[in-house]
């Protein structure tokens, strides 16, 4: 049961949450608040800055940038001004751990947007938990970092009260894939790769089930370590299996590659995977035998959301010089979600927050249980899992090379 004592009616907010003032207009609030009690609040993010997943993790660092300076200028917390704080984990859990305790023993530091990677997630949580400080991750799709190991058998037991997302998780995303591609796409037959990470394995799982429960066959399965780039042994184990399309359950930076050597190999049909395939640095890397490859990604495409307009123009005018990418949107919302759980802290106190930096953590934490508002994503908000109740997905084919939407909809058990 969800608590509603500190139920923040933000759908009006948050229209206004990006409007930003690029003609300047207003001045920059980079002083806080208008008494002199102004407050400093940082916001934590950590995402792979650099090394082969750096694409997406810069675009989530810049979003979240966005909506801190979008915050400040707008004095959404009227006292308070923020600042982001990003760190890089190069995709890496130790890192991904080492940043989180660097940020949690950062007594300014009020919350954390992050990380991309499921594995380094799990790095993370134990240690945000016992600082009773909130996590939000844009990108984090692996079901047990919210609901246990043991949620395949419907035993969901919530590990850590201070992680949210804002992204859906591969107990639909693979399900999802597996009824386009069996029921739609009608291909029956599947050689299913996974990279052996919590990610990638639990998603070609997810998949891999589904697309059985269908009466689909599974021709082949097969792993590969992401870490390297020749794939010929596997991909020619796929081409002698003959399926109609492979499932890998990875990111991009080995998908690739792995697309390609496959169908240099004889594969004739797609490569199939989940949203860490959904960047342009795939069709990149990939090249020609990319096309026609299907990835699947959290909720709609921003392009076709109302709620998203504004923030693609003003991401533009900010001048950033990498694009936004897969998780642009919802590192936003992840960041405005952190900001909308302090403001209703402040609320709940007179206007103030407490002066011990525990105290207002473990508020924060407790309010975003409650934050509800209408974000570039489509609704913001959380079910009691810590779960986006957003579970939107969409489907990308590549065509003449770039991801083109080609369905949008809600899995349906």
């Amino acid at each position: 049961m969800r608590h509603r004592s500190l139920l923040i009616l933000t759908t009006a907010v948050a229209a206004g949450s990006l409007t930003l003032t690029a003609c300047g207009s207003r001045e920059d609030n980079s002083g806080g608040g208008s008494s002199g009690d102004s407050k400093t609040l940082t916001i934590g993010l950590d995402a792979p800055l650099t090394g082969d997943l750096s694409a997406l993790g810069q675009g989530i660092k810049n979003s979240a940038d966005l909506a801190v300076k979008t915050a400040n200028k707008k004095k959404t917390v009227e006292g308070v001004t923020f600042k982001l704080e990003a760190l890089d984990d190069a995709g890496q859990p130790a890192s991904g751990q080492t940043n989180a305790t660097k940020l949690v023993a950062d007594q300014k530091v009020v919350g954390a947007v992050g990380p991309l990677n499921s594995n380094v997630g799990q790095s993370m949580q134990k240690v945000f938990d016992k600082a009773g400080m909130v996590e939000v991750s844009p990108a984090n799709t692996a079901p047990e970092l919210t609901q246990g190991n043991d949620w395949r058998s419907g035993k969901k037991e919530r590990p850590f009260k201070t992680y949210f997302r804002t992204s859906t998780t591969d107990a639909i995303q693979g399900p999802y894939a597996a009824q386009y591609m069996y029921n739609e796409k009608k291909l029956k037959k599947v050689y299913v790769i996974d990279d052996k990470k919590t990610y990638g394995k639990g998603l070609a799982a997810t998949f891999r089930d589904e697309f059985e429960k269908l009466g689909g066959k599974v021709v082949g399965t097969d792993h590969v370590d992401p870490k390297e780039k020749d794939f010929n042994a596997v991909a020619n184990k796929v081409a002698k299996a003959k399926p109609d399309f492979v499932y890998y359950g990875g990111e991009y930076p080995a998908g690739a590659p792995l697309a390609d050597q496959a169908k240099k190999a004889g594969l004739e049909g797609p490569v199939v995977g989940g949203d860490a395939l959904f960047s342009a640095e795939y069709v990149k890397l990939a090249k020609k035998n990319s096309e026609g490859d299907i990835a699947s990604s959290v909720g709609a495409p921003l392009e076709t959301l109302d709620s998203a307009k504004t923030f693609m123009k003003s991401y533009e005018e900010a001048g950033y010089k990498l694009p936004y990418e897969a998780y642009g949107g919802y590192a936003y919302d992840a960041t405005w979600a952190i900001i909308e759980a302090v403001k209703a802290v402040a609320e709940k106190n007179d206007g103030k927050l407490p002066e011990d930096m525990n105290e207002t953590r473990e508020q924060v934490s407790e309010a975003m249980q409650d934050v509800e508002f209408e974000g570039v994503s489509g609704a913001v908000g959380f079910d009691e899992y810590g779960d986006t109740t957003n579970k939107q997905l969409s489907l990308y084919e590549v065509e003449d090379g770039k991801h083109k939407p080609v369905k949008t909809g809600t899995f349906k058990d």
